[in-house]
């Protein structure tokens, strides 16, 4: 049986888990300096799973009308998540020897997606600043779709076809007046569900350089 020889140095190969666990607990404490407000209910106390938004954390002022001490936390967070996602972008077509083409595409669009994304607690209008990101992340996630397929990683291939899907139901409840309560539920599930997916990639990414060295 061959041995596989891990150096340290593949480490940073995880540097994307690991980012993304760090954003995840930035995110949790976030919600517990949150004062309170949501879209259901102006004078609830506190952060609600159920009904209140990650961008909510990002506001000078609570919805309950309070100072936001939960900024400062949640800004830190975005900015690890962002800078976590634009070097995954920037990893993952290299490491499994995509064309250059593709490899540009993602590198590119996955960067400026982040980049974009980071003025979500900006004053720039929060619609325009989502759509731009989404737009240039689905650019790099579909280069994504391809590089998993021309590696034949099957299984996470799938796992990104079920991500597509929440987002699409994301899509469809934000614009249902009917379903809008719903969407900070939604959300957080197709959110913490990319999060994973990523994850598992860039495991696997790990996997196959310590296999080959």
């Amino acid at each position: 049986m061959k041995k596989t020889v891990k150096n340290p140095r593949d480490l940073f190969l995880l540097i994307p888990m690991f980012g993304s666990v760090v954003f995840v607990l930035l995110y949790i404490i976030a919600t517990c300096y949150y004062p309170g407000g949501s879209q259901v209910d102006q004078n609830a106390v506190g952060f609600s799973w159920i009904n209140n938004y990650w961008c909510n954390l990002l506001n000078d002022t609570a919805i309950n009308g309070q100072p936001n001490p939960s900024k400062p936390i949640a800004i830190t967070g975005m900015l690890v998540l962002c800078l976590t996602l634009a070097y995954f972008w920037y990893l993952f077509p290299q490491k499994i020897n995509l064309n250059n083409n593709w490899k540009w595409i993602i590198q590119f669009s996955g960067s400026l997606a982040m980049f974009i994304a980071f003025f979500l607690f900006t004053d720039i209008n929060h619609d325009l600043v989502t759509n731009l990101a989404s737009l240039f992340g689905l650019i790099a996630t579909v280069g994504t779709f391809v590089g998993l397929y021309q590696t034949k990683w099957m299984k996470l291939f799938v796992c990104g076809l079920f991500n597509i899907l929440l987002v699409l139901l994301n899509n469809y409840v934000y614009y249902n007046k009917d379903l809008i309560n719903y969407l900070p539920v939604i959300q957080k599930i197709s959110f913490a569900a990319f999060l994973i997916w990523i994850c598992c990639i860039d495991v696997q990414l790990y996997r196959l350089k310590t296999i080959n060295n």
